[in-house]
């Protein structure tokens, strides 16, 4: 069982460049009803990266803000849970402590654990520190996304109760070590891809650099970029 906290919100415009973001959200003052693309009321701004139904939920563990305190002490201040944009905040678990397709209970829904946060470049704008969104990505400092199972309602106070474990799944910690690797060994990527539960669109670049790796195995190659990067045009 993990005690959380929720929060929800809508669109803002950022401190300097004026950009969008729905990374503002506020503590929720009463029950939220959760549908399959996230909690009536919650809202994102770039649906390209943010939102949908395997980006229902995002839950932040609150253990690592001191962490992301500690490297940036400039913003230490205004490092608060929910600040980071997550719906959802716990101090009783972290990416270590959840597998992919896990099922677990939040009020009356039913969550699944289906891939980690990509860090957006808007956190470093948002708390004016360069380098924030990488660090998080690099120490897999991410948190993760839920796909909503079964819709339901929701209140301050609940628990997040396992339901069904996805037995011998990776956890979420391992699975982005395995993903980060230089060159990871094909039969944990291949362990990846058939996850229960991963997100579509992570498994089929996990197929992709499967693929790659098995005709090039002399080439050095590195992993994808774990945070969004700032886009050159809104």
């Amino acid at each position: 069982m993990a005690h959380v906290s929720l929060f929800v919100g809508g669109i803002r415009p950022l401190p300097e460049s004026g950009r969008p973001t729905g990374m503002y959200k506020q503590p929720a003052a009463g029950p939220l009803e959760l549908g399959s693309e996230g909690f009536v009321g919650d809202m994102q701004a770039d649906r390209r990266v943010h939102g949908g139904p395997e980006k229902a939920v995002h839950l932040y563990p609150a253990r690592h803000y001191a962490r992301l305190a500690e490297r940036f002490p400039d913003a230490a201040p205004h490092l608060v849970i929910g600040s980071l944009g997550e719906n959802i905040s716990t101090a009783d678990l972290d990416e270590n402590d959840v597998r992919i397709g896990d099922i677990w209970r939040l009020g009356s829904a039913e969550l699944q654990v289906c891939q980690p946060r990509n860090p957006c470049w808007k956190i470093d704008e948002r708390f004016a520190s360069d380098g924030m969104a990488a660090f998080i990505g690099e120490h897999r400092l991410t948190g993760w996304y839920w796909r909503v199972i079964v819709p339901g309602r929701v209140a301050p106070g609940d628990s997040l109760d396992l339901l069904h474990p996805a037995v011998g799944s990776f956890t979420l910690a391992e699975a982005m070590l395995c993903w980060q690797a230089h060159r990871p060994d094909l039969a944990d990527l291949e362990r990846l891809v058939a996850s229960p539960g991963i997100a579509l669109n992570w498994q089929q670049k996990v197929i992709m650099r499967v693929d790659w790796l098995r005709k090039n195995p002399d080439k050095s190659v590195s992993a994808g970029s774990p945070f969004h990067v700032k886009p050159e045009n809104p």
